[in-house]
C-alpha cells in the first residue's frame, strides 16, 4: 500500500485539492525524528505522523489522514459511535461526495472542519449500509 499516493489520489477525486505535507525535524544529525503534518485547504488532517525518516513519517501523517477521510475520529476525539462493522470500507467517489456536501449543507456555523468530516464518514458509512455494501475484511 502507498499511503501517500493513496491520499493524494483520494483527495484529488474527491475535489478537495492536492495535500502538504508539512515536515519538522528534531534531535542531532544521526538521531533525527521526522514529523509530519498533512493539510488540505489549509486545514489539518488526521493527527500526523513521525518516523525515523521523512519517508516513514509522510506515511505515518498519510495512513492517519485516509482514516479521517474514512470517517474515523482522531484519537483525542471523544465520541459515541455506532456499532458500525469493521474493515477497510470501499471508495465511491460519487457517494462521498454526495455525503460530503451533505455534511457542508446541514453543518452548523460554527462547526469545525474535522466535525464537517466526521459527518460526512458516518453520512458515507449509512449511505453504503443502506445500498447493502459494507467494509470489505482485513
Amino acid at each position: 500500500m502507498n499511503a501517500k499516493g493513496d491520499l493524494i489520489a483520494r483527495a484529488l477525486s474527491l475535489g478537495l485539492g492536492a495535500p502538504e505535507f508539512e515536515v519538522s525535524s528534531d534531535g542531532p544529525p544521526h538521531q533525527r525524528t521526522f514529523h509530519v503534518t498533512v493539510r488540505i485547504g489549509g486545514e489539518p488532517l488526521g493527527e500526523g505522523g513521525s518516523g525515523r525518516s521523512r519517508k516513514d513519517a509522510e506515511r505515518a501523517a498519510a495512513d492517519s489522514a485516509l482514516r479521517v477521510l474514512d470517517g474515523e475520529p482522531m484519537a483525542d476525539t471523544e465520541e459515541v459511535h455506532d456499532e458500525a462493522p469493521t474493515g477497510r470500507w470501499p471508495i465511491y467517489a460519487g457517494v462521498l461526495e454526495a455525503a460530503l456536501e451533505t455534511a457542508t449543507e446541514f453543518a452548523d456555523e460554527d462547526a469545525s472542519l474535522d466535525d464537517v468530516r466526521r459527518d460526512a464518514g458516518r453520512l458515507y458509512r449509512e449511505l453504503l449500509l443502506d445500498l447493502g455494501h459494507g467494509p470489505d475484511p482485513l
